[in-house]
């Protein structure tokens, strides 16, 4: 089901430019069919974590810190690279 939600939010704006990106949400109707799909995302995300008894505060809180070990700030900022590549 989220593969699913994601893959139609992605269709949005695959094989676009990020200045297109950007244009799009400008566009109220197209904005409007984001946000909904947005939702549909995040509707997903919290029956998953809800069903399989996920405290998505604790993981992100985890996940946070894993991520500032990997890609410390000094080293990453502005830089869009796997921690291999740093």
């Amino acid at each position: 089901m989220l593969a699913t939600e994601a893959s139609e939010l992605l269709e949005v704006f695959r094989f676009l430019s990020n200045e297109q990106c950007a244009s799009r949400l400008t566009e109220p109707e197209t904005r409007q069919e984001i946000e909904h799909e947005l939702a549909d995302v995040l509707f997903s995300i919290l029956r998953f974590a809800q069903r399989f008894d996920i405290d998505l505060s604790d993981a992100l809180a985890a996940k946070m810190e894993l991520n500032a070990e990997r890609y410390p700030g000094e080293k990453s900022r502005g830089k869009n690279v796997r921690d291999g590549e740093l």
